[in-house]
């Protein structure tokens, strides 16, 4: 909502604030943003836009630095757009900058304030006022010459050759590789997605603006005329005209339980009452909760920040917690010390828990587990996240129904998503072009390590026991020289019952090469997993609960005190090296 107060204005800003309000309700383009709402009070003038939530372009490149090359093309590309449709309307911007460009939840730009925009000009004609921001002004707009549309073209920061407009731009070869079509649609994807959750979060918005108490007042009228100032200011979008004359008078739209609101509490405890552990882990613990306002229960992960960053677990848990099979990020807190991390509970426990104390649990139900959890981490894959901690006690069920949608990841305490050497979030869609190579072949070998997790889960559903421990007082060495000797059993047991496509899947998961095991997308197109309506329906059999689990535990543990392999660096970095060097310059010197 962009208010404004009467008295406040001046003769030429009353003019600009009209005019504002006349461009806002013709415009209407898919990278521009929309007027929903006009009206006035005896003291101030209100507009009802868009609320972008992914903040401005300018505070994300505040925050990452640089764009690559892929950004700048996708961005300027909808901007070049936005521009046109202005410009074939006779409107000049006047104002572009990056903190006029907004990005909505997708990652899709909407450019915003029109309060200097000009209306009515034809391509013959010019503007004279000295307005705008002095870093982003045209020559002729400093110069006070005159100026037309091609002074947004100089903001744009390519120059505008020609009678052609945007046509010109759309053929430079910078461009080459954008389809303009499926561009204006929306249909190619952004290259960022701004960590969004609920909608009225604001995390990529200015705190000094976003702590502020929102307070309105009727303001005081400039004069006993005020109204008439601003006759015919009201508005109301022809599509939300509709929509009210369908509707019931009064009708307000329920929102869902899950969109917690604070109102103005600062602690977890103002608004949550905390209950029993859940678990305990290294660096945080997890308790059920319940929401005071509502009765309704959540868990939340109390993350000690002295023992460990949380962002990277926040911000994966806001751009992909709405996936069906990924935990839902319901509320975050930081009191300074500890950040709570507000989900959905999981009333249906460990996936682990629940297989081995069913009573009938078959190589088709293993099938059916396996596809819904692999879909979910080749989701990650494909947009660059790793989980890392993928075992059996972060796979977890929603609810009751043991049904594998039910099915949650959690934990992402361990996640990363890929970046570039200067941190920046790479994406899909230009990573090849943009990344090093070894931070590639990290990435693809965190990525295998997520399958060869679910290898051990597989191999445990259908076995009844774990691959490379026995039980709980196994050695971590015992188990780190079986794991890297590859060798396991498939013979015996249940494997004498289980077909050869579950036998092949599992041992191609547990490849010891990293480059040769399969990946997500291929574990999905094995036939033990296309075919599953001709699996074996025979129950399999298992060990003790505990003892399975204990293995289990073992086989983590181990992996975790294992020591890391020691880093090579070049040659001259030894000091050595460095010595000789210093020896060999004093040398040349005498």
């Amino acid at each position: 909502m962009k208010v404004l107060k009467k008295a406040t204005l001046k003769v030429r800003d009353r003019v600009r604030s009209k005019m504002e309000r006349d461009i806002l309700a013709e415009v209407n383009h898919p990278f521009i943003v929309k007027l929903h709402y006009a009206f006035q009070t005896e003291g101030k003038l209100y507009l009802i836009l868009d609320f972008l939530r992914g903040g401005d372009l300018f505070t994300r490149l505040s925050k990452e630095v640089m764009f690559t090359e892929e950004d700048v093309k996708f961005y300027l590309a909808e901007l070049a757009l936005a521009l046109d449709h202005l410009h074939g309307l006779g409107i000049i911007y006047r104002d572009l900058k990056p903190e006029n460009i907004l990005l909505d939840e997708e990652g899709h730009i909407k450019i915003t304030d029109f309060g200097l925009s000009k209306e009515a000009i034809d391509h013959d004609k010019r503007a004279y006022s000295f307005c705008g921001t002095i870093e982003y002004m045209a020559p002729e707009v400093v110069n006070r010459r005159g100026h037309a549309q091609s002074a947004d073209w100089w903001s744009f920061g390519v120059l505008m050759a020609g009678v052609d407009g945007v046509e010109e731009i759309k053929r430079h070869p910078f461009f080459v590789t954008i389809d303009w079509n499926k561009l204006f649609w929306k249909e190619i994807k952004p290259p960022f997605k701004p960590a969004v959750g609920r909608p009225e979060d604001t995390f990529h918005f200015d705190p000094e603006f976003t702590a502020r108490t929102p307070t309105d007042s009727p303001g005081v009228p400039p004069s006993a005329n005020a109204h008439h100032l601003f006759r015919g200011f009201s508005f109301v979008a022809s599509s939300l005209a509709q929509e009210s004359s369908q509707q019931e008078p009064h009708q307000v739209p329920v929102h869902p339980i899950v969109q917690q609101l604070h109102g103005n509490n600062v602690h977890f405890t103002d608004g949550y009452e905390i209950k029993e552990d859940i678990g305990v882990g290294s660096y945080s613990v997890c308790k059920r909760c319940v929401h005071k306002a509502t009765d309704a229960e959540y868990a939340v992960k109390i993350i000690d920040k002295s023992k460990r960053d949380p962002s990277e677990e926040i911000e994966i848990l806001l751009r992909y917690g709405q996936h069906p099979n990924i935990i839902t990020l319901k509320d975050v807190y930081d009191d300074g010390k500890f950040v709570y991390l507000v989900t959905e509970l999981m009333r249906g426990g460990e996936l682990l828990d629940r297989i081995l104390r069913q009573r009938c649990f078959s190589e088709r139900e293993a099938s059916g587990v396996l596809c819904t959890i692999t879909k979910t981490m080749d989701y990650l894959h494909s947009q660059g996240v790793v989980h890392r901690d993928l075992k059996p006690s972060n796979i977890l069920y929603v609810d009751e129904s043991g049904d594998p949608e039910s099915i949650r990841i959690c934990d992402f305490g361990f996640a990363k998503q890929l970046r570039a050497e200067n941190g920046l979030l790479m994406t899909p869609c230009y990573t090849a072009n943009f990344v090093a190579p070894e931070v590639l072949k990290r990435q693809g070998y965190d990525a295998a390590c997520d399958v060869w997790s679910l290898g051990i889960l597989l191999y445990t559903m259908l076995a009844g026991f774990t691959p490379f421990a026995n039980g709980p007082e196994d050695t971590p060495e015992e188990i780190l020289a079986r794991i890297g000797s590859g060798k396991y059993a498939l013979s015996g047991g249940n494997w004498d019952s289980v077909s050869e496509a579950a036998k092949d899947v599992v041992s191609k998961m547990l490849h010891v090469d990293p480059q040769q095991r399969l990946t997500a997308v291929q574990v999905l197109k094995h036939p033990w997993i296309v075919n599953r309506e001709y699996l074996s329906q025979s129950q399999l059999s298992r060990q003790d609960v505990h003892l399975v689990k204990g293995a289990m535990a073992a086989t983590y543990s181990a992996l975790n005190r294992a020591p890391l392999a020691p880093r090579l660096e070049p040659v001259l970095s030894s000091s050595l090296a460095q010595r000789r060097g210093m020896k060999r310059l004093t040398s040349t010197r005498l």
